[in-house]
């Protein structure tokens, strides 16, 4: 792994991967080289979708950019950091509600390992009320994601749970 380029890490879990996401992967993008989207395992989440699903569906979602590299990860996100020796996180941050989380991990993140550093990106502001929570349950209760998804997602949603 040591062999490869410089990469900027954005991590999560991903489920269900959203336009929000997307938006932030694509700018950042255009900001670094190389973007690994870090999938992992959340265990204080309940997923709707597989860690393989969730990866596949990014894959799916990105195809269109070269530079996007969809991987999977468990345990620290310091230790992943170091094991594919890059240090540059992106995060994405909604609203104001999101940057005390983001900023101490951010700060925790730096604490375990001196050499990360965390960026910042915003969405396109059609974004910042989007988040994979709400996704799931719209799609739970029957409702339309197609708004806030890529289509692939949109599939599997209503594969998943059905058109009401």
């Amino acid at each position: 792994m040591n062999n490869r380029k410089f990469s900027a890490v954005y991590p999560g879990s991903f489920d269900p991967p959203t336009n929000g996401h997307l938006d932030i992967i694509t700018r950042a993008s255009r900001l670094f080289p190389n973007i690994i989207v870090a999938v992992t395992d959340n265990v204080n989440k309940r997923h709707i979708f597989t860690l393989q699903e969730r990866i596949d569906l990014l894959k799916k979602s990105t195809e269109n950019l070269e530079s996007v590299e969809v991987l999977s990860f468990s345990g620290l996100l310091a230790d992943y950091l170091e094991k594919i020796n890059s240090f540059v996180l992106i995060r994405g941050l909604r609203a104001l509600s999101d940057f005390e989380y983001e900023f101490q991990m951010a700060l925790m993140n730096r604490k375990l390992n001196k050499k990360i550093e965390t960026i910042f990106l915003t969405p396109d502001q059609s974004y910042t009320f989007l988040s994979s929570s709400m996704v799931k349950e719209i799609a739970m209760l029957g409702g339309s994601t197609r708004d806030f998804v890529p289509k692939c997602v949109e599939l599997e949603l209503k594969k998943r749970f059905g058109n009401r």
